[in-house]
């Protein structure tokens, strides 16, 4: 019996192995063997979790003809991987991806660092900060006071308590967008909202456009549905969108959803000005497409100078919610551990949306949605998102600073609000800088997380999550993941200290 679960295809994997782009090596340098950076382009594959654990490898002659390399090429990195537990095979069955005996299988999302393993790995891959105290306890007080009316009922609310959809369409309406409760669904956290938009608009096969690079969970929670990705490069620096990419793809590709982060985008942090949003939601009603509008991070502005200038939101182009679908949350401006989320569209949408959830998750726990009611009507909200500000404000310069210091050749630009930096590693392989990161104690999530097919590989991610001390030493940690890439995993490397902040 096969023990393979999926397959990848020749074409495929030479793809995604070309992707793997590094730095010329210099004068003296030793580059390897063609069969061992083979072996090595597929362990660190499937270490990303970009090619799937127990997935069937192509032939050896088939992947050699998609290389361009010789046959005994293929067989000696096939060899290798076998030799390191990275590949098993059968006669008959084929050749198989797994992992070695005692390794962690690989996310292929970017899950929080286990509590035990914080002693002494810095976590950069995960783009969440502790919780905005007091505020926290405030709102778990408050919220307990009102439990108990709701405690006599069934405690199941697939649309949302009322009080929190009123609240909710309250708040758009006060931004300029007349919104009734009707057109409010709450969900678990912006996640589960999306989950609920992709399976009722996007069966299986179905075309969704993303911007490229994009947050990498969504991208895998689409990919997991059964969507064909669609990418749709972003504009230079941190201008938001090229509408004209936009317009081609949504004539051309005919999306049966566009999915979009229109303020402090993540990961690269720029923010679509009014004018690119007004054009992308004339250009998807024109294709018939819907335009979903991630808000995640739309209160997360750092600079004062541009808190009094951010533009419109996307839904204010369309304020009937017939081309746009809004999601909202409280886990990036508030906490992670807050799994809050909703969902604003047209009233015959919602009700699709509810409808739908009797099959998935039935609704959303009643106590965190009093806790966020809570924030929202006693203003306690305002004063969280502010500390949140200033966490990640105090953090980003911090980092900024540091990486300058240590890695002068990285590139990127400051963004002026969001929890992310998008970095060039001054042309070093992402996949590379991740996996030295864990053997120096500075965990990154590499650039092609963030794209598809294997895009972005010359990229790292680094969020606002760490400051002070515990940012200069993540700088000088990454520094030594640098070093360890650029001699080709030689140098010597002290094992990560136990830090403390």
């Amino acid at each position: 019996m096969a023990q393979w679960t999926s397959a990848v295809g020749a074409a495929q994997l030479a793809r995604l192995l070309k992707s793997q782009q590094e730095r010329p090596a210099g004068p003296g340098t030793r580059r390897p063997p063609a069969y061992r950076a083979l072996a090595d382009g597929v362990r660190l594959l499937v270490l990303e979790g970009r090619v799937p654990v127990a997935a069937r490898l192509p032939a050896e002659r088939e992947l050699a003809l998609s290389l361009s390399v010789s046959r005994t090429t293929v067989a000696a990195a096939y060899e290798a991987l076998r030799a390191e537990g990275f590949l098993e095979s059968r006669r008959g069955a084929g050749s198989w991806t797994a992992v070695p005996a005692g390794n962690p299988l690989p996310a292929r999302g970017l899950e929080p660092l286990p509590p035990e393993a914080l002693g002494s790995m810095i976590d950069l891959g995960c783009a969440a900060l502790p919780a905005p105290e007091p505020w926290l306890t405030r709102a778990v007080r408050g919220a307990l006071e009102e439990l108990p009316p709701y405690a006599h009922t069934h405690g199941d609310y697939p649309a949302g308590l009322p009080a929190l959809r009123t609240m909710i369409a309250e708040r758009y309406s006060t931004r300029g967008i007349p919104t009734m409760p009707e057109q409010i669904m709450v969900t678990t956290g912006a996640m589960g909202a999306i989950d609920a938009i992709c399976h009722l608009f996007a069966g299986r096969g179905e075309r969704i456009a993303v911007e490229s690079p994009s947050y990498a969970n969504i991208l895998q929670l689409m990919r997991e549905a059964g969507a064909r990705l669609v990418p749709v490069a972003m504009a230079e620096g941190l201008t938001g969108w090229d509408m004209d990419r936009w317009r081609q793809v949504l004539r051309e590709a005919a999306p049966r959803i566009a999915y979009v982060v229109a303020d402090f985008h993540n990961p690269t942090g720029a923010l679509a000005d009014e004018d690119q949003r007004r054009r992308l939601v004339e250009a998807a009603r024109s294709a018939g497409t819907v335009l979903v509008a991630d808000e995640t991070m739309t209160e997360l502005w750092l600079d004062e100078e541009i808190a009094g200038v951010m533009p419109r939101p996307v839904c204010g182009f369309d304020p009937a919610g017939s081309t746009v679908i809004t999601v909202g949350s409280a886990s990036k401006a508030f906490w992670a551990g807050m799994r809050i989320g909703w969902v604003r569209a047209a009233p015959d949408v919602i009700r699709s949306l509810v409808a739908a959830r009797a099959y998935a998750d039935l609704g959303t726990p009643v106590l965190e949605q009093l806790a966020v009611n809570w924030l929202f009507s006693t203003g306690g909200w305002e004063s969280a998102v502010e500390v949140r500000r200033a966490q990640a404000r105090e953090n980003r310069d911090a980092l900024v600073t540091a990486v300058r210091r240590e890695l002068p050749d990285w590139e990127f630009e400051v963004p002026q609000g969001g929890l992310t930096l998008w970095v060039r590693a001054g042309g070093l392989s992402g996949s590379r800088l991740a996996e030295a990161g864990e053997r120096v104690g500075v965990r990154v999530p590499s650039g092609p997380r963030f794209g598809v097919d294997g895009a972005f590989e010359g990229y790292v991610r680094l969020p606002f999550t760490v400051g002070g001390a515990v940012a200069e030493e993540a700088a000088v940690r990454l520094a030594a993941a640098a070093r360890l890439v650029e001699s080709g995993g030689t140098a010597g490397t002290e094992a990560p200290r136990t830090f403390v902040a």
